[in-house]
């Protein structure tokens, strides 16, 4: 009986200890098996009050392992003890797996949305593309008239330079014919002036 008392008071005091030592409560995961049972005290010779399901988020009362066990709060808010070879710090698969498949649900949703707009943007570039090709015949068209338009150009300006000439040479060639006749018809009277 005493010894009972003694064990009684052990872990009582135990307890006490544990809660005075009560750290700010942490994240941790029920490892991947299938499930644990959770204790009301620290060992398996304290009644189950519950089971927790495998990759269960949990949240550490205490910091503080004692016996083999943590205190510990389920997802359903209740309070006990959980071995701690059952308990990670990181996610357990489940959760891993939760998480990846809202991640690909997510993404799957991006894929449609990115295909439901496809053929709308396949229906914009083809526009794109009609009005670029209508742009560069319309560009095509206008160096065809600046071409031909430089080409008159200068067919006018070299029209206009044999005209000069032409006219230069003609003038030239009246002058050339005039000052024979003059000198011919001056040279005449002047022989004739004096024999007269």
């Amino acid at each position: 009986m005493l010894k009972h008392l003694c064990v009684a008071l052990v872990l009582i005091s135990s307890a006490l200890i544990t809660k005075m030592a009560i750290a700010a409560p942490s994240t941790a995961y029920i490892s991947d098996d299938l499930y644990i049972f959770m204790h009301s005290g620290a060992g398996k010779n304290y009644r189950i009050i519950g089971s927790v399901n495998a990759g269960t988020q949990i949240k550490l009362v205490t910091g503080t392992e004692n016996n083999g066990f943590f205190e510990v709060v389920d997802d359903k808010e209740r309070q006990g003890w959980v071995e701690s070879k059952y308990i990670n710090q990181e996610q357990s698969l489940k959760v891993k797996h939760e998480n990846l498949a809202e991640e690909l649900a997510s993404t799957q949703q991006k894929l449609r949305d990115v295909q439901a707009q496809v053929p709308q943007l396949q229906s914009m570039n083809s526009d794109l593309s009609t009005q670029t090709e209508q742009l560069q015949a319309q560009l095509d068209q206008a160096i065809a008239e600046r071409d031909a338009v430089q080409t008159k150009q200068q067919n006018l300006r070299a029209k206009e330079k044999r005209q000069l000439l032409t006219y230069g040479g003609a003038i030239a060639f009246i002058g050339l014919f005039l000052g024979i006749i003059l000198t011919i018809f001056l040279s005449r009277r002047k022989r004739y002036d004096g024999w007269a």
